[in-house]
This record gives structure tokens, C-alpha cells and sequence, in this order.
């Protein structure tokens, strides 16, 4: 079993959209934009032969906010333009009590069964408390991208960009 990287989706690959002051997910490819140095950051660390996907929530789903046909078309630019293997969709909202809403690990356990991933020698990169909780209940490592809106999210490690996460994969691989 090998590895891998798994990412948030607003606010590690792309960027998060604010409303009435609170971040958010785009609703339409004309509000998706990516972070700055994500895609050659994704890049390195698929040429270390990290197996990179994508767990994301997107509740705007489940409240009729965000339809099925955009979601998709977001998937599709993701997966045109970075080099991850799979982008797996939470669309419920926390009143479903699912399994796959982040901070619950529903997500990377799919995976670790689906593809055979080791969680114990994985990371996970987001920007928030659920990110870093599913990791935790995965037994995965977590980093947190520092943003003026998740300064108490508690991880393993915090780190200023996607380019300081790579970085600290990195290193942490060569020990």
C-alpha cells in the first residue's frame, strides 16, 4: 500500500468566495479561480509519486444552491488542469448525517478501499477544522493553510501556502 495527498478544494485549490463575509464555494465557473502556485505545486508532488485526490464538501448541493451540471464542470477543470487522480464530492449538508462530510473521514476511508492507500503514510491539506479532523479520524497527517478566517483550526502542522505543504511533504518523506 502506498500513500497519498489528499486536498480540500476551496481554499487549497481554489479560491474561496466570501459572502456576507464568510468563505464559501463558488457557485459558478465564472466565481471558480485557482490558488496562486497550486497547479506547480500539485505538480511536484506528483512527480514524487504522490497519488493526489481531491474531498471536498459542497453542501450548496444539498440547500439548492449549486447545481449538479456546475459541480461537475468544476470537477472537470480541476481534473483538466492538475494532475489529481480522483475528486471525491460530499453533497450533503450537516443535517444528513452522513459519513462523507468532513470532519467525519467517509471520504479517505473510500479511498483507502477503493485504491488501496495507505491513510497512516497519507496528509491531508485544507483550511479548516473539518479538514484536519477527518485526517485525524483517518489516521492521516494534517496541515492547515493559514487564511484570516481559520487562525483556531488546530493541525498538525500550519503553513502559509500550498508550496510550504509540498515542502513539508517532501521532507518529511526523506526522513
Amino acid at each position: 500500500m502506498k500513500g497519498a495527498v489528499f486536498l480540500d478544494r476551496d481554499g487549497v485549490i481554489n479560491r474561496v468566495v466570501f459572502r456576507d463575509g464568510k468563505p464559501g464555494s463558488p457557485r459558478s465557473l465564472e466565481e471558480f479561480e485557482f490558488e496562486s502556485g497550486v497547479e506547480s505545486a500539485l505538480t511536484a508532488l506528483h512527480r514524487r509519486s504522490w497519488q493526489l485526490y481531491v474531498v471536498t464538501n459542497q453542501p450548496d448541493l444539498a440547500r439548492g444552491l449549486l447545481d449538479q451540471e456546475t459541480s461537475e464542470a468544476i470537477t472537470r477543470r480541476v481534473l483538466e488542469r492538475l494532475p489529481v487522480r480522483r475528486v471525491l464530492i460530499c453533497g450533503h449538508d450537516d443535517r444528513d448525517e452522513c459519513d462523507c462530510r468532513k470532519p467525519k473521514p467517509g471520504l479517505l476511508l473510500r479511498v483507502k478501499e477503493e485504491d488501496g492507500i495507505d491513510l497512516g503514510s497519507s496528509w491531508m491539506i485544507g483550511d479548516s477544522a473539518r479538514d484536519a479532523g477527518a485526517a485525524r479520524s483517518a489516521g492521516c497527517m494534517s496541515i492547515i493553510i493559514s487564511r484570516h478566517y481559520n487562525l483556531d483550526s488546530k493541525a498538525d502542522f500550519r503553513v502559509a501556502t500550498i508550496g510550504d505543504a509540498v515542502e513539508l511533504i517532501g521532507n518529511s518523506a526523506m526522513e
